[in-house]
C-alpha cells in the first residue's frame, strides 16, 4: 500500500498512521500503547462488550471501546485522559467484582487477563458487591467450567462458533441472568462439545480451562513443535515442567493459526504412561508365539526378558545376517512408521535397500492412500496434493467425497466451515451422514462402493453440457476420447438406480462443479480403501481435468493424508517400488544415481507391499522383519491371518514406545522415543516441511530412533556415521529435487517451507501444475474407470455392509491415544455405530453388548444408534485391541495401488 492510502491522526499527542480499517486499538498496539482489553482477541471478530478498551475522542460526547472504533483520518485520539483511565479501572474494578476472592485480584490465575490489567493500572481490590457463586461443572474429563469466572467476553462463544464452527457455546438469557450456556443449558459432558479447547484458549479469565491439575503449574519453559496426529500439521507450543508435558497450545502455523483439536490439544499425556518401553527386551528361550494371547498383558510380559542395548543390537545384527547369507535379501523386510520423521524415514528404507538388499520396505501409505496416489502418478505425474488445505478460502465450490474431516483432520475442516460462511459452496459426498454435510449446499448420501458409477455420472453430464473446458483439455491433456466414450453410457438415469442419487441431484452437482470460478476437491480414505479405489481417484482426477479445475489458487485435488507424516515418509521412499522422491526402483537412471549416492549396488526388483508381506511370510520366503513404529497386529486386513503371520517369522525386531500388539509377537523389542523426545522435520498433507523440536527426554534406556536405525545399520556392516540430524537432512536434499531449496537453517529459523522448493532462497510452491504437469510430455492422462463391485457382497448369511474408519478422539491403532488420559476417558470403550432402524429390527438397544461377524472372524462390543449410519451398514473405528474390527475386514487388493479393501466387506450382527 502507497504512503497516500495511510490514514493520519492524532494518539495521545503523537501523529501516527493506520491502515485503512484498522482500528484504534490496533494502531495503539503497533505504536506501543497499552490499552486494557478483554473481550477482544485476535483473530475473534470483534464485539466491544467488555468496554475496557475505551478512550476519548476529542469532539465527541461519549468515550469510544477502540476495539471497534476505526481509524479516521484527522481523529485526535486519548488512550490516557483523566477521562479514559476513569473509565478503563472503573470498568476492570466492576469486571473484578464479578470473580472469587475479588478483593485480591493476585490469588486468580497467573494467566489470568483481568489479573493482568488490574496490575497493570494499579487495581487492588474492588469497591463492588461480589455476584453469588456459581457452582462449576467438572463433568468434562477434558475441561473445567467455573463460571464464577466468566465476565461474559463472549470470546469462547466467537471461538466456537466462528473459529471451529461448532456452535455449541452461546449467550443464553438477557441482563443480569445472562448466561454462557453448553447447547440447551447441558452439562458440557452432556453436550455436543467436541473438547477442541478453543473456547480454553480463547478465555481471559480461566472460567474455562484445563481440567487437569497439572496443566495450571507454572512451565519451566515452552517449546515449539508440530502435532504428532493427523496430516493437517498443526503448530503447537508444549509447556514443560521438569521433564513433564503440563499442557499444550495451538501456535499461529500455516496450517492451523493457533487451532487445534482434542488430540492435538489433550492427546499428550501418553508419553508420560507406566506401560513406556524403557529397556531393550528380548524373548525368553523356548517361549512361543501366539497371535491369540495378545490382550492378556501377564503372559506378554512373562515373555520378555530385560536385555542391555549392547546384547540386543548384537542379536539383530547376528539373526540379520544370518537370514541374508542363508535366504538371500528379499528374506528379509522392513516396515516403517508415518508417526516417524523425515528423517527416520530415509534412514530406514535406506537401511533394507542397502543393508538387507532388498526393496522390501513400506508402511501405512499401502493401507490409506496407496490407490490415491497410484493414480495421481498415472494421471499427472505426481502423488502429490496441487493445493494446500485453506485454499477452500478462495474457493467457489468444495467437493468433499469419502472424507469425514470433522472427526479425521479436525483443524482442516475448520477452514472449510469457515469458507461457506463467508459464501462458498459445499457439496459432501458420503455413505455416511458426517457433521460437515449440516454444512453443505449438495449432500449425496450415495450407496457405498458406488464410487466410479456417481463420478462417471457426473462426468457425462459435464461431457454431455459441453460444461468442460475445452481449451485446457486440448493443450494440457490427453485421453480424453476415450474418457468420452467410456461414461457416453453413464447416464444420472443410468447411474441413479447403482449409486442411488436422482438424476435431477447429479445434474445440479456436476454443472455447479464444472461452471464455478474455482472447484476444489478433497478425499479421504472412503475414496482410496477400496479394490476399485484408484478407479475412483481416476474418476476425480479426471473431474479436474476436463473442467480446467486445477493448477489455479482455490482449485486442485487433495487427498487429505491420515498420519502426521505419511506425506513426508512417502516422498523419503518408504515405497517398496520407489527410492526417495517417487523414483521408480526399476528406472535404470535412478538406480544408477542412488547407487552412486549410497555407494552400494541396488536391487532393481520393486518389494512387497504391507499386505504381499503377510503373504509371502505364510508362503515361507520372507523370514525376518525390522517394524519401526507400525503396528500391523492392529492395522492390518484379516487380522487373523496377519498375526498368525508375524508369529510365524524366524525374527522379528520391533522398535516402538509401547509393547504394541505387534511387538508382543516379537523376538526383539526395543525402546524408541516419542514425538515429543526427539527432533526432527515432518511434511503435512499440504506439502509443508516443519520442523518438530524435542521437548522433554526418553524415559530410562529408551533412545533416539535415529540412533538406533544407525546402530543397527552399523551392525549390518554399514559405514554410517551420522553426528547429526543436519548431515541427514543435507543428504536428503541431494536425494530428493523437492527439497533442495530447504536447508536446516532455514527451517531452524523458518519452522515450516513447502515443496517443491528448487533452490536456496525460494519461498516453495504452494499451488502446483500452474504450467504444466511433471509428466515427459508435460501433459497429464485422462484415465476411464469403469464401475465394478467390491471383492465381497453382502448375503443372507452376511447382510450388513461393514465401513471401518477413525474416531475423533482416538487415532489409527490406538497405541497413543488409548493411552492418553483425557482421550480414553471421553471414548473408554469399543462401540459400533448402526441406524435405530436397524438396532430396533434386531431388538438391540443403545448400549447392548452385539457380536459381529465375517468369513474371517467375530469381535464382541457395545452397540450405538447414529442416524447418520445408512441402514444395512455398520461403522467401526480400528483403534480398540479388545474390539479389533480388522478381525472382520477383507484383505482383498486393489489391483494398482496394492490397498485392501477396508471400507466394504459383509458381516452378520447378532445380539450377544
Amino acid at each position: 500500500m502507497n504512503a497516500s492510502q495511510m490514514i493520519r491522526l492524532q494518539l495521545n499527542g503523537q501523529t501516527v498512521e493506520a491502515l485503512p480499517g484498522e482500528t484504534l486499538l490496533q494502531v495503539a498496539q503497533r505504536e506501543g500503547i497499552d490499552v486494557p482489553h478483554l473481550c477482544y482477541k485476535a483473530g475473534l471478530e470483534a464485539a466491544g462488550n467488555c468496554r475496557a478498551c475505551v478512550v476519548e475522542v476529542e469532539d465527541e460526547r461519549t468515550l469510544a471501546a477502540s476495539c471497534c472504533r476505526q481509524a479516521v483520518a484527522g481523529m485526535v485520539v486519548h488512550t490516557d485522559s483523566t477521562k479514559a483511565i476513569a473509565a478503563q479501572k472503573m470498568v476492570l474494578e466492576l469486571l473484578l467484582a464479578d470473580m472469587p476472592n475479588h478483593a485480591n485480584p493476585k490469588a486468580l490465575k497467573t494467566d489470568n487477563e483481568l489479573t493482568h490489567w488490574c496490575q497493570q493500572m494499579d487495581i487492588e481490590g474492588s469497591r463492588f458487591d461480589a455476584r453469588a457463586a456459581v457452582p462449576a461443572d467438572l463433568s468434562h474429563p477434558a475441561i473445567a467450567v467455573n463460571m464464577d469466572h466468566c465476565i461474559q467476553c463472549t470470546r469462547c462463544v466467537r471461538a466456537c462458533r466462528d473459529v471451529q464452527v461448532n456452535d455449541v457455546i452461546g449467550l443464553a438469557f438477557r441482563g443480569e441472568h445472562a448466561a454462557i450456556v453448553f447447547d440447551q443449558g447441558d452439562a458440557l459432558a452432556q453436550s455436543t462439545c467436541v473438547a477442541c479447547g478453543e473456547c480454553v484458549q480463547a478465555c481471559p479469565t480461566g472460567a474455562l480451562s484445563p481440567a487437569k491439575a497439572a496443566a495450571h503449574q507454572p512451565a519451566d519453559k515452552t517449546v515449539d513443535s508440530v502435532c504428532p496426529y493427523c496430516g493437517v500439521g498443526c503448530q503447537l507450543t508444549y509447556h514443560v515442567k521438569g521433564n513433564t508435558i503440563l499442557r499444550v497450545e495451538g501456535r499461529k502455523g500455516p496450517a492451523n493459526e493457533g487451532r487445534l483439536c482434542v488430540k492435538g490439544r489433550y492427546g499428550f499425556d501418553y508419553v508420560h504412561h507406566e506401560q513406556r518401553l524403557t529397556q531393550p527386551l528380548v524373548r525368553r528361550e523356548g517361549v512361543t508365539k501366539n497371535p491369540v494371547d495378545l490382550l492378556d498383558p501377564e503372559q506378554v510380559n512373562s515373555a520378555f526378558r530385560p536385555a542391555t542395548w549392547d546384547e540386543a543390537l548384537a542379536l539383530i545384527a547376528g539373526r540379520f545376517k544370518q537370514i541374508k547369507s542363508t535366504h538371500g535379501g528379499h528374506a528379509l523386510a522392513g516396515f516403517g512408521s508415518a508417526k516417524c520423521s523425515n528423517e527416520e524415514a530415509y534412514l530406514f528404507q535406506k537401511l533394507v535397500r542397502t543393508g538387507f538388499g532388498t526393496n522390501n520396505v513400506d508402511h501405512c501409505t499401502r493401507l490409506c492412500h496407496a490407490s490415491s496416489v497410484a493414480a495421481l502418478l498415472e494421471g499427472i505425474g505426481s502423488g502429490a496434493v496441487s493445493n494446500p488445505v485453506m485454499d477452500v478460502n478462495q474457493a467457489e465450490v468444495i467437493f468433499v467425497i469419502g472424507a469425514n474431516p470433522t472427526v479425521n483432520h479436525p483443524v482442516g475442516a475448520t477452514w472449510i466451515k469457515n469458507a461457506v460462511k463467508n459464501g462458498a459452496k459445499l457439496i459432501v459426498a458420503d455413505p455416511r451422514r458426517s457433521d460437515l454435510a449440516r454444512h453443505a449446499t449438495h449432500f449425496l448420501q450415495f450407496k457405498a462402493d458406488s464410487d466410479v458409477a456417481l463420478l462417471n455420472a457426473l462426468l457425462h453430464v459435464i461431457i454431455e453440457e459441453k460444461l468442460i473446458d475445452r481449451e485446457f483439455i486440448e493443450q494440457r491433456t490427453e485421453g480424453f476420447d476415450d474418457l468420452k466414450a467410456n461414461v457416453s453410457a453413464c447416464t444420472p438415469e443410468a447411474m441413479s438406480s447403482i449409486c442411488g442419487i436422482s438424476p435431477a441431484e447429479l445434474r445440479a452437482v456436476a454443472r455447479l462443479y464444472a461452471t464455478s470460478s474455482a472447484s476444489i476437491i478433497l478425499w479421504g480414505m472412503g475414496i482410496s480403501q477400496h479394490t476399485h479405489g484408484t478407479d475412483n481417484a481416476r474418476c476425480l482426477i479426471s473431474l479436474a481435468l476436463i473442467t480446467g479445475q486445477i493448477g489455479r489458487p482455490g482449485t486442485g485435488l487433495h487427498p487429505l493424508r491420515g498420519q502426521n507424516n505419511v506425506q513426508g515418509a512417502s516422498d523419503a521412499g518408504l515405497i517398496p517400488m520407489m527410492y526417495p522422491d517417487y523414483q521408480q526402483v526399476c528406472n535404470p537412471e535412478a538406480q544408477q544415481r542412488f547407487e552412486a549416492l549410497w555407494n552400494t549396488p541396488l536391487s532393481n526388483t520393486p518389494g512387497l507391499t504391507v499386505v504381499e508381506t503377510m503373504q509371502a511370510i505364510l508362503a515361507g520366503t520372507v523370514k525376518g522383519m525390522y517394524i519401526l513404529g507400525e503396528n500391523p497386529a492392529m492395522s492390518d486386513p484379516d487380522l487373523n491371518h496377519a498375526r498368525k503371520a508375524l508369529a510365524a517369522l524366524d525374527f522379528l525386531v520391533v522398535q516402538d514406545i509401547f509393547l504394541t500388539e505387534t511387538a508382543s509377537l516379537a523376538d526383539v523389542v526395543l525402546p524408541a522415543s516419542a514425538f515429543p523426545e526427539k527432533t526432527g522435520t515432518f511434511t503435512n498433507t499440504d506439502r509443508l516441511v516443519q520442523l518438530g523440536q524435542q521437548a522433554i527426554h526418553p524415559p530410562g534406556q529408551a533412545r533416539q530412533d535415529l540412533w538406533i536405525i544407525q546402530s543397527i545399520a552399523q551392525g549390518l556392516g554399514l559405514d554410517w556415521q551420522y553426528n547429526s540430524l543436519e548431515e541427514v537432512f543435507d543428504e536428503m536434499r541431494r536425494a530428493m529435487h523437492s527439497i533442495e531449496g530447504i536447508t536446516w537453517q532455514r527451517l531452524q529459523g523458518e519452522h515450516a517451507l513447502v515443496y517443491p522448493c528448487a533452490h536456496e532462497g525460494d519461498i516453495g510452491q504452494a499451488v502446483v501444475f500452474t504450467e504444466h504437469f511433471p509428466t515427459p510430455n508435460g501433459k497429464a492422462r485422462l484415465v476411464p474407470a469403469r464401475y465394478r463391485k467390491a471383492a465381497e457382497t453382502p448375503d443372507s448369511e452376511f447382510p450388513f455392509v461393514l465401513i471401518t474408519g477413525r474416531q475423533l478422539e482416538h487415532w489409527h491403532t490406538g497405541s497413543m491415544t488409548r493411552r492418553a488420559s483425557v482421550l480414553d476417558a471421553i471414548e473408554p470403550e469399543p462401540t459400533a455405530l448402526l441406524h435405530p432402524e436397524d438396532l430396533k429390527a434386531l431388538n438391540i438397544e443403545a448400549g447392548n453388548t452385539i457380536r459381529l461377524q465375517s468369513r474371517r472372524g467375530e469381535i464382541q462390543l457395545f452397540a450405538r444408534a447414529d442416524t447418520g449410519t445408512p441402514p444395512g451398514h455398520v461403522f467401526v473405528p480400528f483403534c480398540y485391541a479388545e474390539a479389533a474390527i480388522n478381525k472382520l475386514t477383507h484383505a482383498a487388493l486393489d489391483p494398482d495401488g496394492k490397498i485392501p479393501e477396508f471400507k466394504y466387506c459383509a458381516i452378520a450382527v447378532h445380539k450377544k
